[in-house]
């Protein structure tokens, strides 16, 4: 037992060595230095949250807090990068710089080679900031554009909605396709392969490739835009994002629900702002055939003209639409400004019709049946008459007796 534990030592103790190269240090201090990286991620987390309890119990501001909240991390976040180049250094010492060189040249060994372009584990790690890169400066020349161009241009909310998506996803394949090329990707290698890709995803990502061109087609004509209320498969919300291969819609549950391009470009919408965002809202109610219709008419109007919803001196509409079987059937229909206040609105104008025609003796009937019996007098007697031993039978109903038994 006592030479199973040296070996281990000694095995713990020396060198690490990777093929034919050898690291300056054990796996000890390899693991001291884990134990001290995770050390520190602990104390970060626990300032973090002793910070935050901290200030919630002062009387400082919402904003303030966060503020101090958002330095300190940025502070912990420096000194973490400094301890952790602090553990790298102790690890390799003088020869950190040598042993940077090597694995980048590892690295820099070339997994595929196709003509002019040779693709290396470190190609395939540029290629992230590259994208992020792209990301970030399609947001931020939508953002530029839609703030300091498009805003001055007096166009409509989904034109400059069309003309800054397109600049940002204009500008996102041009910084993509420049950063690869600097990398050293060969545009031409890549044109070649995804032609050859091409196949493959016409059968295997059909519902991929239509959504994305089915985004297309939405920022190019502008059948919808962020902030419209839309409905689509009995889908009732407003746009909050359009993507490239879907649109996020938030409803009135506060459910978001991701619906595919695809589907909104195959599909019939209802798009309730598409020119505007004010709608008219339509209110049924009966009234008894006793009403005085005119007075009705008078109640129905005023409540449309009171409603807090409604787009200030506009018309509001009050018809007899049929003559029902139990009731005289009236239709309010009302003005509003907002589409997402069409529920509310509703609702008020409920409300104050079943105030106004009770205050007013106004009745809203309900279908009902009276039965009415031709001669009260008959007399109808039923006989049991049994049909077998088991003694079940039937009930026999006879004729009115005529008074003569």
């Amino acid at each position: 037992m006592t030479a199973f534990f040296k070996a281990l030592w000694a095995l713990l103790g020396g060198s690490i060595t990777i093929g034919s190269l050898q690291l300056p240090f054990s796996w000890l201090a390899l693991f001291g230095a884990v134990l001290i990286f995770v050390g520190m991620w602990v104390v970060y987390r626990l300032i973090n949250i002793g910070l935050r309890k901290l200030l919630g119990t002062t009387p400082l501001t919402e904003k303030t807090q966060k503020l101090i909240l958002r330095w300190t991390r940025i502070v912990l976040r420096i000194l973490y990068a400094i301890g952790a180049f602090g553990i790298v250094d102790s690890l390799f010492g003088a020869r950190m710089f040598e042993y940077l060189e090597r694995f980048f040249s590892v690295l820099g060994d070339p997994i595929i080679s196709t003509g002019s372009t040779s693709i290396s584990f470190l190609t395939l790690l540029l290629t992230i900031p590259v994208f992020y890169l792209a990301s970030w400066a399609g947001r931020m020349s939508g953002a530029v554009l839609d703030q300091s161009l498009l805003s001055r241009t007096g166009l409509d909310p989904s034109r400059k909605f069309s003309i800054a998506s397109l600049a940002r996803y204009g500008v996102m394949v041009i910084v993509a396709l420049v950063g690869l090329s600097v990398i050293g990707i060969d545009l031409s290698a890549l044109a070649v392969l995804f032609g050859v890709l091409g196949i493959g995803v016409g059968f295997g990502l059909q519902n991929v490739v239509s959504n994305f061109f089915s985004g297309l087609i939405i920022i190019l004509t502008r059948p919808i835009k962020e902030t419209d209320r839309i409905i689509v498969d009995s889908i009732d919300g407003t746009v909050v994002r359009i993507r490239l291969l879907s649109t996020v819609v938030n409803t009135m549950t506060e459910e978001t629900i991701i619906i595919p391009n695809s589907r909104l470009v195959n599909n019939s919408v209802h798009n309730y702002s598409y020119d505007s965002r004010s709608i008219i809202i339509t209110n049924e109610v009966g009234v008894s055939y006793s009403s005085d219709l005119d007075r009705v008419i008078e109640i129905l109007r005023s409540i449309g003209r009171e409603n807090p919803y409604a787009v200030a001196e506009s018309e509001v509409e009050v018809r007899v639409e049929r003559f029902g079987d139990s009731s005289i059937d009236m239709v309010l229909r009302t003005f509003i400004r907002d589409v997402d206040d069409k529920y509310r609105a509703r609702s008020w104008n409920n409300l104050e019709i079943w105030r106004r025609f009770a205050r007013h003796d106004i009745v809203i009937p309900f279908p009902q049946i009276d039965l009415h019996l031709a001669d009260r007098s008959a007399d109808f007697r039923v006989a049991f008459v049994p049909h077998d031993d088991s003694g079940r039978g039937e009930a026999e109903e006879s004729m009115p007796s005529d008074g003569r038994e």
